[in-house]
């Protein structure tokens, strides 16, 4: 093995590159302050090595992103271990830089003839921030899509050159492929290979100066093996450790739904350790925002990057100190505010409740057996009414309807429903209600309506109210007859189990209970005026209800304000099929077996 030593060390002289890289002079010996140096290093090794091996899995393109993160994270060996470590190895660097820059101010260790050295350190700083920005876009999810957005959109403001900077750092008019693309290069390429040639001089300068130690000495100087490089050691081990919580605590790093241009996300943020420039914007509306986007930190950098300069001048070293804390006392008190404030906001909260859904979802659907279509992921929850059915109805019917009380998404409204509950639509739970005199006139169904004072409640209130137990065993069963034609797959196994009491329902409806008055059910009767309720509650009901509720099949000339959404050209086909789908329940679900085998 000596033999070996001395031929290697006649060639490369790695005895002397040792000696010098742990013997080094330790001022005042080993202490923790010293710390934040290595286990910064220790970390961009970790994201390197990391980053090596997401990239062997990762496709960076607009329709292949999202679907390499989603492989990795869910189907490939180990691999949400490893993008867990990458994601919060990245947050912890920012952490380790603040907590580098504190030591380096406190204990002047700015301060000549270490200069250079301390302007490396902010040029470091910079660059882990952009390393940052532009891994957050990289899983193409919505959430990144988004806030990725909004933090881009602040170069546009920037005086005279704003809108041509955007274009070059977006790669066009508008987010898409090429965007993705330049982040990529950016995050993969270019700001690695800068940190890298940073470090390296920071390095350099740092082992020219030696240590800056503040005096007196407690102990004697010593070399930095053993002591120094066992602290350091230990050091890194913590904060390895702490990634690790982080990422067997949250199984990795969350994955939200596919980036989608064509559906904003009202809760778009960035990350923590952006968010306080984010709350900051809040205070600088309309044309003041440059000031808070651009001005305000531009002057906040230039006194940063001063303070060596600063620190010449008597109390300047304690004017730099107080600016430091006062710098992060500030971001501390934005970032609590955003919180804050995002979790009183209730659309925000119910963004990120339907985001976090979206996740769920689309991982069922991507698991399914057809997999993820050429077309990519975000084909799957367009074309799901799970996901879509919501949303539409939010938009489009909840000014009148509600769904359970809420728009559909979750979102309670201040304003009093119009029309009636659609929740439960063309079940026998829906039409009990509609047909009990304490709730027909009710918010549920027609109490906001023309319909509150008409005949269909004065049929329920006075004469059903009188039927005798008889009839109400026929209403029961009026009520089976009706339900069925909706053919709900909740309702499945109760229809078929319920024959009998269908055949009397449809018999009763006809005879018994006073229903054809006004309606008709599965045959023609010339006196109806009312909706005709065959099939009634069923897609095909809904569809055509939905698209012309003034056709003589629906309401006629009676119909309440509801808009002829396909003839009047508002939704398409499709979205109304996403619609009538959802109110009936009627979406993919694994099944035991498909879950069974979902990582």
């Amino acid at each position: 093995m000596s033999k070996l030593l001395d031929w290697l060390d006649h060639r490369t002289g790695c005895r002397k590159l040792t000696r010098e890289a742990l013997f080094e002079n330790v001022p005042g010996g080993a202490r923790w302050r010293y710390v934040w140096g290595s286990t910064l290093t220790f970390t961009f090794v970790i994201q390197i090595i990391t980053g090596f091996a997401l990239w062997a899995a990762y496709s960076p393109s607009s329709q292949t992103a999202w679907e390499s993160v989603f492989y990795i994270q869910n189907h490939m060996i180990g691999g949400w271990i490893l993008r867990g470590i990458h994601h919060y190895t990245a947050q912890a660097m920012n952490i380790l830089l603040v907590l580098h820059l504190v030591q380096v101010i406190i204990d002047g260790a700015y301060k000549a003839p270490r200069e250079v050295n301390y302007w490396f350190g902010l040029l470091l700083l910079v660059l882990v921030l952009g390393l940052s920005l532009t891994g957050y876009l990289l899983p193409w999810d919505q959430k990144g899509y988004w806030a990725t957005k909004v933090a881009t959109n602040i170069a546009a403001i920037t005086p005279f050159v704003g809108t041509a900077v955007q274009k070059i750092i977006i790669g066009g008019v508008d987010y898409g492929h090429h965007t993705l693309t330049r982040f990529f290069a950016l995050h993969a390429g270019v700001l690695p290979g800068a940190v890298i040639v940073l470090i390296v001089g920071h390095i350099a300068l740092f082992r020219r100066h030696g240590i800056t130690a503040k005096k007196p000495y407690r102990k004697p100087d010593a070399a930095f093996w053993p002591d120094q490089m066992l602290i350091d050691a230990i050091a890194c081990l913590a904060v390895m450790a702490a990634v690790m919580v982080l990422v067997l605590k949250n199984h990795g790093a969350e994955l939200g739904p596919p980036a989608d241009p064509s559906e904003n996300f009202s809760a778009a943020r960035p990350e923590w350790y952006f968010l306080f420039l984010f709350q900051f914007l809040k205070y600088f509306p309309g044309g003041t925002e440059v000031l808070g986007a651009i001005a305000i930190p531009s002057v906040i950098m230039l006194l940063l990057f001063l303070m060596p300069v600063i620190g010449r001048k008597s109390g300047g070293h304690k004017f730099n100190i107080a600016l430091l804390f006062a710098l992060i006392a500030g971001a501390a008190l934005l970032t609590y505010v955003a919180i804050r404030e995002d979790r009183g906001r209730p659309e925000i909260v119910a963004a990120k409740t339907q985001a976090e859904e979206s996740a769920a979802r689309i991982k069922d659907l991507a698991n399914a057996p057809e997999g993820i279509p050429p077309t990519g992921a975000v084909s799957l929850l367009r074309t799901d009414p799970f996901t879509q059915g919501p949303k539409l109805f939010a938009k489009y019917c909840a000014s009148c309807h509600r769904y359970d009380g809420h728009d559909g998404t979750g979102l309670k409204l201040k304003e009093a429903p119009t029309a009636s509950d659609l929740k439960g639509f063309g079940s026998r739970e829906w039409l009990t209600g509609l047909l009990d005199p304490n709730q027909v006139s009710g918010a549920h169904y027609f109490g906001g309506t023309k319909f509150k004072n008409g005949k269909m409640v004065k049929f329920v209130t006075r004469k059903l109210r009188a039927f005798s137990p008889e009839q109400k065993a026929d209403l029961t069963n009026v009520i089976a007859a009706v339900s069925a034609e909706a053919g709900l797959k909740s309702q499945k196994e109760l229809d078929a189990s319920s024959s009998a009491q269908i055949q009397h329902g449809l018999q009763s409806f006809n005879e018994g209970v006073g229903c054809a008055e006004c309606h008709q059910l599965r045959s023609k009767n010339a006196d109806a005026s009312g909706p005709d309720l065959t099939r009634w509650g069923s897609r095909e009901w809904l569809v055509g209800v939905t698209s012309n509720p003034k056709s003589a099949h629906y309401y006629g000339d009676d119909n309440d304000r509801m808009p002829a959404f396909a003839d009047d050209k508002v939704l398409d086909a499709v979205s109304i099929g996403l619609i009538a789908d959802w109110l009936r329940g009627e979406w993919y679900e694994p099944t035991e077996s498909a879950q069974a085998k979902a990582p």
